[in-house]
């Protein structure tokens, strides 16, 4: 069922266009992720979605009674209440006896476990937790939601993720979480250059879609040129306009020169800069920290290799954030110490952008840390800095404040790394960088020439970037774990499973003394060892050989992969004749991992029953040789 359509909207802010005449539709069951660069529009469309902003031309059409629940990427709450009563306030008061224990329930899973709080009062991440609970609450057919992965933990984004995959209606979102938009969306809709591209599917399927349309593009732009190189040849050797033939062909001329030939991409493109890192690093040294009678961390010790590539991770409110701040030196610890090398140099990327003025130029907001800098390709001025992260000439002699939230993001991330440190303290990077300078930023990673500690809940990215975890398991605990978030995980998961195991010491415990699991154990043993229970076995080991099925699938396989070969090159052949046809490219690409799919299985029964084939031969010669 259609429940809304966006028709042909634009909108223009100040002397920048960020929709230039875009269409789309939102169908029952759609789970939609908006995706772009950060300033391209992406929480203006879904503001506009919601009906909260208006478009200069076009218009939203909304199905009769559909309801729109918008969560705002910065929540802003009217009055002063109490937590539990603003969530309520979802519904009408005669109905928020229904939803209280759900309530309740959805603020315990995120975090809030006082109801009385006033919700004026709360940190900028409960706020979004908040409004969150509040957004899911209401009843509605189409929800509107602005990152709302922004201030959620590991298991946070785990449960709003199963949530979202389960609920019934309508979604639209932005979000830069990679493994949230892989797991939640069947569509991608992405805004680039003010223009709307859709694809079907999750954000891998998009990544495949859009490397080919972009392919596609470059191939139409290289025959374009080529045509036009042939044409102002032709117009070169003195051919007139004397006949309609002739007047085609220079009107095709024309046409040709004005087409617009596709953008290469912006790409937050730098080169590792980093100070010279000594023999001594960072070595933390029994840091305990408390406070109101609540232990953060106790005990913390580690020293900093060079090159270190360590996650943080762990509950909101468990001391991450502080512990990083300890390491910095900006708090002081309870007992213990941090001893810095003389050649340390850090970087600290805090997650208020607590020191960009908003009064000041963007040039001039680089120019405060550096003019020029040295870069493997040479000396580089701030101007030509800002460009590379996709900040126009333009744009470089704006206010800060006139950037949207990520753009700041995106500057306060560009003067850090211009100050040329060698130890990059990261808090929450991921929180309102957009996709494409995530991945800029976890390249620049790869080759940064020093320490990276960073507290992240965005899981693809510890992913990416860290090869330790540091995760807070509560009372004081700070626990080292090898890998990225998902060895983490998988490591916290064969925990869980070798506690549950029977006769394990933790499991022993539950069901009631080792004595009991332990005689359970030897009755099994005893039992598997008992050899006159065992049925006799035949004198003759059973010969190897092919059934019924097998040897025709034998017989008939290398066809079937031939026939499969030959459909899957048809396939390519589809997608590359439907450049322009989005429905029948989305078409062809399924089929072409429908085929694939089952090209791969072939392929591996093909290996086994050939593998067989050898065996049995070589069987059967063994036998003969015998006789």
């Amino acid at each position: 069922m259609n429940l809304l359509n966006v028709e042909s909207i634009s909108k223009t802010y100040g002397d920048k266009t960020i929709f230039n005449h875009i269409t789309m539709g939102v169908h029952d069951n759609d789970k939609i992720g908006i995706i772009g660069i950060n300033g391209t529009g992406k929480s203006s469309l879904l503001k506009i979605i919601a009906g909260l902003e208006t478009p200069d031309e076009g218009q939203v059409i909304r199905g009769n009674k559909v309801y729109i629940e918008y969560l705002p990427q910065t929540p802003d709450f009217k009055k002063e209440e109490p937590v539990l009563d603003y969530v309520l306030n979802a519904r009408p008061i005669d109905e928020q006896w229904l939803i209280e224990g759900d309530a309740k329930s959805m603020l315990h899973q995120l975090g809030i476990e006082d109801f009385t709080m006033n919700v004026r009062h709360l940190s900028g991440g409960q706020r979004k937790r908040v409004a969150l609970a509040k957004t899911l609450l209401t009843p509605s057919d189409i929800l509107v939601l602005d990152e709302p992965t922004n201030h959620l933990d590991n298991e946070m984004s785990e449960w709003l993720e199963t949530y979202l995959k389960k609920y019934r209606g309508a979604i639209i979102m932005v979000t830069h979480d990679r493994y949230f938009l892989d797991a939640v969306v069947n569509r991608i809709v992405e805004i680039d250059d003010a223009a709307l591209y859709e694809y079907e599917g999750n954000y891998s399927k998009y990544l495949e879609m859009r490397a080919l349309r972009l392919d596609m593009a470059r191939a139409s732009d290289r025959k374009r040129q080529a045509i036009l190189k042939n044409e102002l040849a032709w117009i070169a050797r003195g051919a007139r306009a004397r006949s309609t033939k002739q007047q085609y062909r220079i009107n095709r001329l024309d046409s040709l020169k004005i087409a617009v030939a596709p953008k290469d991409e912006g790409s937050v493109e730098l080169n590792s800069i980093s100070s010279r890192l000594g023999k001594k690093t960072i070595e933390a040294v029994g840091l305990t920290k408390a406070y109101g009678g609540r232990v953060l961390f106790k005990d913390f010790s580690y020293t900093f290799l060079k090159d270190d590539r360590i996650g943080i991770v762990g509950c909101n409110g468990a001391g991450k954030t502080t512990l990083l701040k300890t390491i910095v030196g900006i708090v002081a610890p309870d007992s213990g110490y941090v001893d810095m090398g003389s050649t340390i140099k850090i970087g600290y990327f805090s997650q208020e952008n607590e020191y960009l003025d908003d009064s000041v130029r963007v040039i001039d907001s680089i120019r405060d840390v550096a003019e020029y800098i040295e870069t493997s390709d040479g000396r580089t001025s701030a101007s030509q800095m800002l460009e590379r992260f996709l900040f126009t000439p333009d744009m470089q002699w704006t206010p800060v404040s006139k950037l949207s939230g990520g753009e700041k993001r995106r500057l306060y991330l560009l003067r850090i790394l211009m100050d040329a440190p060698n130890v990059l303290i990261l808090d929450e990077p991921t929180n309102d960088l957009d996709i494409r300078t995530l991945t800029i930023l976890e390249d620049y990673l790869d080759g940064f020439s020093g320490i990276v500690i960073t507290v992240s809940h965005d899981r693809y990215f510890l992913d990416r970037v860290v090869r330790r975890i540091f995760a807070f398991e509560g009372d004081g605990r700070v626990r080292q774990y090898e890998g990225g978030f998902t060895d983490y995980k998988n490591a916290c998961a064969l925990e869980a499973a070798e506690q549950d195991r029977p006769g394990s010491p933790a499991s022993s415990a539950r069901a009631g003394g080792a004595t009991a699991s332990n005689g359970a154990l030897q009755d099994a043993g005893a039992a598997d060892g008992d050899s006159s229970s065992a049925p006799s076995r035949s004198r003759h080991e059973q010969r190897l050989k092919f059934t019924f099925k097998e040897q025709q699938e034998f017989n008939t396989i290398d066809e079937d992969i031939e026939k499969l070969e030959q459909a899957l090159a048809l396939a390519e052949e589809n997608i590359a004749r439907s450049a322009r046809d989005y429905v029948k490219l989305n078409e062809y690409m399924e089929e072409k991992e429908k085929l694939q799919k089952q090209l791969d299985e072939k392929m591996e029964r093909w290996v086994y029953l050939n593998d067989l084939a050898e065996r049995i031969e070589a069987e059967k010669s063994g036998r003969n040789q015998e006789g």
